[in-house]
């Protein structure tokens, strides 16, 4: 188990760390918008959350959605354990509803308030970029990974499910947060699948209405199934504000303002 467990973390860790360089190059090169905070400051706070989610998880949520698929299997518990299905079926019907669930999730963390006040931690950001991806209350973060486990054990999602999900999940919060501008034509042929910059931007404008559509981490077939999607902020993307609009200031760059932000 142990094996498995460093393997699985190694090559998320290894995709994670690609992609959140690669992005952030991009972003020197092909930048979407304008930023309006400084970057060193976003940045050691965004990166802040990742350490401290980091930690909340090995010591508060140990065993993780890893874990929850291997007891899963080794107790035979779950629909997928139950059920005589192909194996290549069974992973790609597994990472379909995990998905599905954390779309539901995330619809969540906006129509609830008390999940609500530790998301906004995650709207508060001012401008928009891969780091953003990773910027996430410790709390949210650790109720987001019961959810999952508790998902991966009732559906009984295999073990590679579970990992190729994880790396799939990683690798789109962190390029559909981007700020990357993609051509035109390639934007229009992702999105009929997945998640673009573009396409998550709009779901971090200030107005509340944007906010509350385009909730997809990395399908859009869920926001057009269930009436969520709108293809492009009223402003235009050069336009939009990004955040929230009580607090258009300098708070959201400190990592101790938006730490202390769910409890004032």
């Amino acid at each position: 188990m142990e094996a498995v467990g460093f393997d699985a973390n190694t090559a998320r860790l290894t995709i994670f760390l690609s992609f959140l360089i690669g992005m952030s190059a991009l972003e020197v090169f092909i930048p979407r918008k304008t930023r309006v905070a400084k970057r060193a400051n976003r940045w050691l706070t965004n990166i802040g959350f990742a350490l401290i989610n980091t930690v909340a998880l090995r010591f508060l949520v140990p065993v993780a959605a890893v874990g929850a698929a291997l007891w899963a299997q080794k107790n035979s518990f779950g629909i997928f354990n139950v059920l005589n299905i192909p194996m290549t079926l069974t992973i790609v019907a597994a990472i379909i509803i995990l998905d599905l669930a954390l779309y539901w999730q995330h619809v969540a963390t906006h129509k609830i308030p008390l999940f609500w006040r530790f998301h906004k931690v995650h709207h508060a950001d001012r401008d928009l970029d891969a780091t953003s991806g990773i910027r996430f209350h410790p709390v949210e973060i650790c109720i987001s990974m019961v959810f999952k486990m508790a998902i991966v054990t009732l559906i009984g999602a295999p073990l590679i499910a579970v990992v190729i999900f994880e790396i799939i999940l990683n690798a789109c919060a962190l390029f559909n947060h981007a700020n990357v501008r993609l051509p035109l034509w390639l934007d229009r042929v992702l999105r009929i699948f997945i998640v673009t910059p573009d396409y998550h931007r709009v779901h971090h404008s200030v107005i509340e209405t944007e906010t509350n559509s385009n909730y997809g981490f990395s399908l859009t077939l869920w926001d057009h199934l269930f009436k969520s999607y709108q293809a492009q902020p009223s402003a235009g993307h050069d336009g939009m504000t990004i955040g929230l609009s009580e607090y258009q200031d300098t708070g959201p760059q400190r990592l101790s303002w938006s730490l202390t932000l769910p409890f004032k």
